[in-house]
This record gives structure tokens, C-alpha cells and sequence, in this order.
């Protein structure tokens, strides 16, 4: 009981944090190109408390911590899906999102996920300027007899430099990189004797349970890795170094999010990681016990993957919006209403379908089905 009640504090603190700076990069350009917004809302559901400031908006926090929205005036919902605007007197239209110039409602729609990607660059510079980064080298210090190390020739005393073409900077990367989503062969590049040798390694899958119990399937090679020399490196970044890194990790993160994601609409990787905000939830709590840096950390990843979801041509998110604003660009005018109508019908589907599935995965994973 206690272990949930933590996971769900740590969690509905992450996920408030991430959503409130989402939804509060629609509201600053809104401000800015003098769009009215109604409602700032962190939840959905019943409103548990709230405020108006000065300019009327609705600043309020709701029963399901499961995401949030601004509402725009006009809007009909908080999909910010705007009523017909003969519905609304003709002195207010200029406080209208449908009534800006186009680049000024895009860029009041990008703000959201933009927000999110640039929470996760500060959060990463944080860490690597004051926590530091690690630079210590990984060599292979044992391969197991017939693991798939061994089969593809790994060696002990092997420098592990680039996997999968991405350079090896920190011990750390090696588990994350061999177990990318989708990767059913690891292309592993190491330093032998000064020269640099590729190795084509499939890894094999197992289940592993951590201290509580919890299991999850972990790509496996068969390798014990230590530092370089046996040295642990962690150097506090200045300000400029620890920008380019946080623009990297986050960078490299959506990369190799969207290249899974890529493999599993064609089918050629499972959608078993594809988690919901129960198995949120879980991690989140988890690695809070571990201190303020790996729980900044799980909250940079999260807000990178809330902010990438979000830009998905889907109607109901950011990226339906602007799905719809390209199209006006290159027709000159907006998609009739009842073909918006058809479109969020169809969002909506996409979303709950999306959503039950995530759900069905948290649930298995923790063995239920």
C-alpha cells in the first residue's frame, strides 16, 4: 500500500510538472498574439480547486492527474475545437485563436511540445553541470562461453566505441543502446589492439525481476563491462558543454523513439514497450528512491516523449492542429467543419484505441493478463 501511494505522489508530481510547463507554452504565445483563454486546467474531470487572475482565466487543478489543457476562447472543448463563429458576437472575434494569422496559430499550437523538449534540455543541463557527466570508457572485462558475445567474437579487453553507429561516450549507454526498442541485431564496433572491429551480435531476451519483484524483459549478450582502466570519469559540464549534450541526449532520444515506433507500425519489432501511465507511474516511483538526479531524469524523457506524442498528426493533438493548418496553407483556405467533424470522430478513436492498448500493456507487465 505504501509503495503505491508513493508511486502515485512521485508520479502525479512528475506528470504535473511536465504537463504545466506543456499547456503553459500554448498560453504564453496565446498571450502574446492576444488569443482570450478561458481555462488553464492540470487534470481532467471534476475542477478540486481553482483561481481567476486578472484577465479572467480559470487557473484550476482537476480529480484525474492524467494530463491538462488550455482552453481558448471559443473553443467548444478542451481539444480547443472552435464553435462556428457566427455563434459569437462579432466584438469578440478578434480574441479568437480561428481569427489569427496562420503562423501565429501554429506557433501557438508548437509552443506545447516545444516547451516539453526545451523542459528536458534545461533538466539535462542541470545534471551534467552540477551532477556531472560521465565519460568513463567501457571494456569488456568477461564474455560468457556460448553467449551471443562470444559467438560474434567479442573479446575480453575489447573497447566498446560505437553501437548501433552511435559513438559509446559513458559505461552507462551500453545497456540503454543494446536495448533499443526494435533492434533485433546489435552492431557493436570496439578498439583491439588500435584498431577498430565490427561485430554483428544478436541478443537473446530474458526476463529479469529487480529488488521488488518487478519483472521486464532485458536484451542480453552475455558481456560484464567495467571503466576503462578501471577509472571512473564524471565531469561537471559548463554551461556551454552541458547544452550540446542536453540538445544531443534529447535529439538522440526522439531518434530512436521514432525509428521503434517506425519498425512497429511496419511490424517488424514488438509493441510490448509501448507503456501507459500506470507503467509511468511504476518507474517513476522506483527511481525516485534513488535520488533527485535519476528522478529529473525519468522527468526530461517523459516530457520529450509527451512533447513528441503530441506532434502526431492526430486529430485532438498538436500535431492534428497543425495537420489541419498545412492543409489551409496549401489550399488557401480551412477544411470545411464537417470534414474537421470526420477528422476529430476519428482522433478521438485513434486515441482511446491507443490508450486501452498502453493500458493492456502496463496490465500484463504486471501480470494480470
Amino acid at each position: 500500500m505504501i509503495s503505491f501511494l508513493q508511486n502515485a505522489v512521485f508520479f502525479i508530481l512528475l506528470i504535473s510538472v511536465v504537463v504545466f510547463i506543456h499547456e503553459y507554452g500554448h498560453y504564453y504565445y496565446a498571450k502574446k498574439y492576444k488569443v482570450a483563454v478561458t481555462d488553464f486546467s492540470i487534470g481532467f474531470g471534476k475542477e478540486l480547486f481553482g483561481w481567476f487572475d486578472k484577465d479572467g482565466t480559470r487557473w484550476k487543478v482537476c480529480l484525474i492527474p492524467l494530463g491538462g489543457y488550455v482552453k481558448f476562447f471559443g473553443d467548444s472543448n478542451s481539444a480547443s475545437k472552435p464553435v462556428k463563429l457566427d455563434e459569437i458576437e462579432s466584438e469578440h472575434h478578434s480574441k479568437l485563436l480561428t481569427t489569427k494569422p496562420l503562423y501565429q496559430r501554429a506557433i501557438i499550437v508548437a509552443a506545447g511540445p516545444v516547451a516539453n523538449f526545451i523542459l528536458a534540455i534545461f533538466i539535462f543541463s542541470l545534471i551534467f553541470m552540477f551532477s556531472g557527466k560521465d565519460y568513463s570508457l567501457p571494456v569488456i572485462q568477461e564474455v560468457q562461453k556460448e553467449s551471443p558475445a562470444a559467438v560474434a567474437g567479442l573479446q575480453a579487453g575489447d573497447q566498446i566505441t560505437f553501437i548501433n553507429d552511435i559513438k559509446v561516450e559513458s559505461i552507462n549507454e551500453v545497456a540503454s543502446l543494446i536495448n533499443t526498442p526494435g533492434t533485433e541485431v546489435v552492431q557493436i564496433v570496439v578498439t583491439r589492439n588500435s584498431k577498430l572491429l565490427t561485430f554483428s551480435v544478436k541478443p537473446k531476451t530474458q526476463e529479469l525481476k529487480d529488488s521488488k519483484g518487478n519483472s521486464s524483459e532485458r536484451k542480453m549478450i552475455g558481456i560484464k563491462i567495467i571503466p576503462f582502466q578501471n577509472k571512473v570519469d564524471r565531469v561537471k559540464l559548463g554551461p556551454a558543454k552541458a547544452i550540446y549534450y542536453s540538445l544531443k541526449e534529447t535529439y538522440n532520444t526522439i531518434a530512436i523513439t521514432l525509428d521503434y515506433l517506425g519498425k512497429v507500425i511496419i511490424g517488424s519489432a514488438k509493441p510490448d514497450q509501448l507503456g501507459g501511465p500506470i507503467k509511468i507511474a511504476q518507474i517513476t516511483g522506483q527511481v525516485a528512491e534513488y535520488g533527485i538526479v535519476p528522478f529529473l531524469s525519468i522527468m526530461a524523457y517523459i516530457s520529450i516523449s509527451l512533447g513528441l506524442i503530441n506532434l502526431f498528426p492526430i486529430p485532438l493533438l498538436d500535431g492534428g492542429h497543425l495537420f489541419f493548418y498545412l492543409i489551409e496553407f496549401i489550399r488557401g483556405k480551412p477544411l470545411s467543419e464537417k470534414i474537421q467533424e470526420y477528422f476529430y470522430r476519428f482522433g478521438f478513436f485513434v486515441l482511446f484505441s491507443l490508450m486501452f492498448f498502453a493500458t493492456f500493456n502496463d496490465l500484463k507487465g504486471l501480470g494480470i493478463f
